[in-house]
């Protein structure tokens, strides 16, 4: 098996062909020898059958008469009930070889006497006086022969065919991976840095295609994620060097403050929320990365989720930003025991996000309406509006890119990373749903996001 392994797919296929022609030809090969050495044998009774016939028919329809003589080159012999041979053109070695006794059916015998090979036929004659015994000989060297080339004939045939299957295999196995081939150049150049682009399809619609085609969109799933990546380690680089640049401003003039408490608290204050900035976007980070994770889809029931957007709507009006702001809600679920693929903790971060960006964005002394419902095919769906300015309509198709903003009305709260929203769809991607965004008729944003049933 390991030097099968060594070997090129060509070889293998190659090897393979030759094993099963060598074994279906070999098999062919036997079954046409056993049918014409069958044939050869029934023309060599059918022969001696004839040879024996007018002798036969003499004894039996004039018993009394004395049998004629067998023509020359005929070999008969007839030993009646008392075992004496009347006529004899046999041959001496296969005189001895008959059985003494007569048959009581007709017989067939193959002999094998020396450099002879014949086939004898008995038919036993009953009369009066007993039973005689016809017995006519054929030699059976033409049918020999004649199986001996026919199997000459056959080993040459199949080891002419064993190399045409071979040469074969060869040319069909070398055309078929040649895309193959042109595939593993183009990708260690791709590897290599040395060319863009995808790898080669073929002109066939078959399986090599099709892999070329999903290689290629996996290629482009990579560059997609390698893009977003850089795009993501740049624009988190950007958002990370202003509040580490304002910490290390607060925290030199904390040091100069030392002697003035008033002033040193006051740094120090504003240096905490410069650090809970950096706390909440490496926290939003690490959720968007983790989304990338493979792994078994949670199974949560609707009931717990709803425990789940009370305690976060809790959480959010105990925000400063919040204070002024009245958070109402409302829950309208026929089906609680439905589950979702929804984890609780991603759904709370759900609803962090998305009513803490409406209170960014609301108005002082306003009203936010979050709304969880079940639609006819007990789909979950999350709605938080807002009563603010709404959103700039070029900004609703890229709402929920990464580091995407629209304007520092909406950054407030919880510093404006511009990685609330893209939380947001990731997660209910992941749990096979979606996630919207809008301007409501009468002003402010709606955000939606629907989580179907598992």
């Amino acid at each position: 098996m390991r030097a099968l392994r060594r070997l090129s797919i060509r070889a293998r296929i190659t090897l393979g062909s030759l094993l099963v022609g060598a074994v279906v030809l070999s098999g062919v090969a036997v079954v046409l020898h056993v049918q014409i050495e069958r044939a050869t044998l029934a023309t060599d009774e059918s022969l001696a059958a004839g040879d024996a016939a007018p002798f036969v028919s003499d004894l039996r329809n004039n018993p009394g008469e004395p049998p004629d003589r067998p023509a020359e080159d005929v070999m008969v012999g007839i030993r009646d009930a008392s075992g004496r041979w009347v006529v004899d053109s046999l041959p001496r070695d296969v005189r001895r070889s008959l059985p003494t006794a007569a048959p009581d059916d007709d017989v067939t015998l193959r002999l094998h006497t020396g450099h002879r090979s014949v086939t004898v036929v008995g038919i036993p004659v009953r009369s009066d006086a007993g039973t005689s015994v016809v017995w006519a000989a054929h030699d059976g060297r033409a049918g020999h022969e004649t199986v001996e080339r026919v199997d000459r004939s056959l080993a040459v045939g199949t080891v002419l065919a064993l190399l045409a299957f071979a040469a074969t295999a060869w040319l069909l196995s070398t055309l078929a991976l040649r895309p193959v081939g042109r595939m593993r150049r183009t990708a260690e150049e791709l590897s290599a840095g040395a060319a863009a682009g995808h790898l080669p399809v073929g002109t066939s619609d078959d399986e090599l295609a099709a892999l070329a085609r999903t290689l290629n969109a996996f290629i482009d799933r990579q560059r997609e994620h390698a893009e977003r990546e850089r795009r993501m380690v740049s624009d988190a680089s950007h958002e990370l060097r202003t509040p580490l640049a304002a910490l290390t401003a607060r925290l030199e003039l904390a040091h100069r403050s030392a002697g003035d408490a008033e002033a040193l608290e006051r740094e120090l204050r504003q240096a905490e929320g410069d650090a809970a900035r950096l706390v909440a976007l490496a926290n939003t980070m690490l959720g968007l990365s983790r989304l990338d994770e493979a792994g078994p889809a949670p199974s949560t029931p609707g009931s717990a989720l709803v425990t789940e957007l009370m305690g976060a709507i809790d959480r959010v009006r105990a925000l400063g930003g919040a204070v002024d702001r009245d958070i109402d809600f409302q829950v309208t679920l026929d089906a609680p025991d439905e589950r979702y693929a929804l984890e609780t903790a991603a759904f709370a971060r759900i609803v962090d996000n998305l009513v803490a960006n409406a209170v960014a964005a609301g108005e002082e002394g306003g009203v936010i309406r979050v709304t969880l419902t079940q639609d006819a095919a007990r789909t979950l769906e999350l709605t938080v509006v807002d009563d603010g300015r709404g959103v700039p309509e070029d900004f609703l198709p890229q709402a929920f890119e990464r580091f995407a903003r629209a304007d520092s009305a909406r950054r407030a709260v919880l510093g404006g990373s511009g990685l609330g929203l893209a939380l947001v769809r990731g997660i209910a991607e992941r749990a096979g749903g979606s996630a919207s965004l809008r301007n409501g008729a009468h002003g402010g944003a709606v955000a939606t996001v629907s989580v179907p049933a598992v």
